[in-house]
């Protein structure tokens, strides 16, 4: 299981095409704004609720910020869908025999931290085992109702999050 972050990860970064152009430390690449890449996995239970975590105040991005239910960086070499595997399996102890389903992927920009990010749906009923080094808390939340949340305090989200809601909704309006 993985611990604390560490600023001497190595990461992949890659150019505008999300393309693999070197690689930098986890430090370098959130202090010079490189382009890099991450996913999202959103976990919905059978009543159609979604799990979201409030993130550990141990990470050194939005600590304590309602988020994902799992998200994370790439490894160097590593593909999407392995991550968003791994991601589930490390934060909130779901194992999945597969990669959850691709629901749509961002291009890097200011509120992903210039992260490429796929975003993943999958269903699960938990309970989850929280890594305590990546998350808080989390639970469930009716849609309508994190929408409403999100409108009256955005300030108590992730910044990723609230543009992966956004795109959600609108591809389900």
């Amino acid at each position: 299981m993985k611990h604390a972050q560490r600023a001497d990860e190595i990461f992949d970064i890659v150019n505008e095409h999300d393309e693999v152009i070197g690689q930098r430390t986890r430090g370098e690449v959130h202090r010079l704004g490189l382009r890099h890449r991450a996913v999202h996995v959103l976990v919905f239970n059978r009543r159609g609720e979604v799990f979201l975590q409030k993130r550990s105040m141990q990470k050194d991005t939005f600590p304590g910020a309602w988020d994902s239910s799992a998200s994370g960086h790439l490894d160097h070499g590593e593909e999407y869908d392995a991550c968003a595997v791994r991601e589930l399996r490390e934060e909130i102890g779901l194992t999945l025999s597969e990669p959850p389903s691709r629901l749509f992927r961002i291009e890097a920009c200011l509120e992903t931290g210039q992260e490429f990010v796929w975003v993943y749906r999958c269903e699960a009923e938990g309970p989850f085992q929280f890594n305590p080094y990546e998350v808080e808390a989390g639970g469930w939340f009716a849609t309508d109702k994190v929408s409403q949340w999100m409108a009256e305090r955005p300030e108590e989200f992730a910044r990723a999050l609230l543009l992966i809601w956004k795109r959600l909704n609108d591809a389900n309006a």
